[in-house]
């Protein structure tokens, strides 16, 4: 199962930049891989790992703006299309090279 963290916040204010930046933050802690710059994916191996993953993303939300939160499996995930640039082939992103201890 993969979760996409997409999010919209605003950064008028130093306060909003500073919540901004701790939310992209947060969630690149807890090995979320960035797709684009508001849009931000990861495994999860279960149902139970995925319902953690989003009680601490509600838990860490900021105070403004948008966050959604959309779970797909795995063989919808590989179906992405890229339309036009170049998918990151540096990150290895597949249960391939997932472990589970």
């Amino acid at each position: 199962m993969r979760l996409i963290v997409y999010f919209d916040l605003p950064v008028k204010t130093s306060d909003d930049r500073r919540q901004y930046s701790r939310f992209r933050k947060h969630l690149q802690m807890r090995g979320f891989i960035m797709m684009q710059k508001s849009v931000y994916s990861k495994i999860a191996v279960n149902d139970s790992a995925a319902k953690a993953i989003r009680k601490d993303i509600i838990d860490h939300k900021p105070s403004r703006g948008n966050v959604q939160i959309l779970s797909v499996s795995e063989k919808q995930y590989q179906r992405i299309e890229v339309i036009v640039g170049e998918s990151q082939r540096e990150i290895v992103d597949t249960m391939d090279r997932f472990v589970v201890l």
